[in-house]
């Protein structure tokens, strides 16, 4: 039977970020399209910080492109005391449909984190992993200067907003 959530434990219109005061949280960053992805990670790390998680908890993996992030997610996910995982990556659109496969395979494989399944075999069953939020910061523009314009320019910082999300995601985990 479910149980009726109180508005003073849930308000949606309520936008302010909680405290991140004892959180411990991974990012996983690609390097391909660095000058967008470092400043994605620039932004997540100061609002983290600002919102009161240690820079020293605060566990950061560079890979080599947005592919890998689901792989380095899920390695996060595993680590002790890890409470939230950011994936942050850029995509940018060329001339082939590379675009289209990396972005719907990155997109599925946070997907299948955020369910709690990575999607390997171990033992002829999926390997459930604990649950833990996955914030998806992968932009995924049509050229770098949209890129550049979300990741610190005219239109914000993903990666901020990113940040913000995983405080969040982490407060309604203790709904629970």
């Amino acid at each position: 039977m479910a149980t009726e959530a109180k508005l003073t434990e849930i308000n949606p219109f309520d936008l302010r970020t909680p405290s991140g005061k004892g959180l411990h949280i991974g990012i996983a960053v690609a390097e391909w399209n660095g000058q967008v992805t470092h400043a994605l990670l620039d932004g997540a790390m100061e609002t983290l910080i600002r919102h009161g998680v240690n820079s020293k908890d605060i566990t950061v993996w560079q890979v080599p492109g947005a592919f890998e992030l689901t792989y380095a997610s899920a390695q996060l996910m595993r680590k002790e005391g890890i409470d939230a995982v950011i994936a942050l990556g850029c995509i940018v659109r060329g001339e082939t449909p590379h675009f289209d496969f990396i972005s719907q395979g990155v997109t599925f494989g946070i997907t299948r984190l955020n369910m709690g399944i990575m999607p390997e075999m171990v033992s002829g069953t999926l390997f459930n992993l604990q649950s833990k939020p996955v914030i998806f910061g992968v932009l995924t523009t049509e050229n770098i200067e949209q890129a550049l314009d979300r990741a610190g320019g005219r239109l914000g910082n993903k990666g901020s907003e990113a940040a913000e999300a995983a405080i969040k995601m982490c407060n309604l985990d203790k709904l629970k």
